[in-house]
């Protein structure tokens, strides 16, 4: 988990008995997540979203990208985005992490990071027939840029049955 635990408070948008997801759920939801959008902001000003993939680790939510790709650049010039992941159904929770990324340039913060994403992604990253083979290498290498989302604030949004809004804010770190 984070560094440290949010405060947590249940939005006024939800059902009358309806309850804050706790950290530890909305947390083990971006663990097991495979796929995530990110939305950053084009130089202007329209939106950009594109899938990825992502992972808890260094104490924020981090994912990688080429050098020369669109969100690349977009974030150069803004670092401000949103990275959501949920369930694609009227039932379960999607959650919202907003804040700015930062690049990583540590080299034993990039291994922690690539160590993280071939432990939650396994044979993807790691079998020679996996889709992003070697990613861990090129994270490591800087061969790809690694980016680390420090959330501001994050939302869980519970579905059907009951809904529900948890707004999460971390106090200053």
């Amino acid at each position: 988990m984070s560094d440290g635990e949010p405060d947590v408070l249940l939005g006024p948008f939800s059902s009358p008995s309806a309850r804050a997801t706790p950290w530890a759920s909305a947390w083990a939801i971006l663990a097991e997540a495979e796929v995530f959008w990110l939305s950053t902001v084009r130089p202007d000003g329209r939106p950009h979203v594109t899938p990825l993939l992502a992972a808890w680790t260094l104490g924020g939510m981090c994912f990688t990208t080429g050098h020369e790709e669109r969100k690349a650049r977009n974030l150069e010039r803004n670092p401000r985005c949103v990275l959501t992941t949920g369930t694609n159904a009227l039932t379960g929770v999607d959650v919202v992490i907003e804040g700015a990324a930062s690049t990583v340039e540590v080299r034993s913060q990039r291994e922690q990071a690539a160590a993280d994403f071939e432990r939650k992604y396994g044979t993807h990253l790691t079998s020679p027939e996996g889709t992003w083979y070697g990613l861990g290498e090129a994270v490591i290498g800087g061969d790809v840029r690694l980016y680390r989302i420090e959330p501001a604030v994050a939302f869980a949004f519970g579905k059907l049955p009951k809904s529900s809004e948890t707004r999460y804010t971390w106090p200053s770190r």
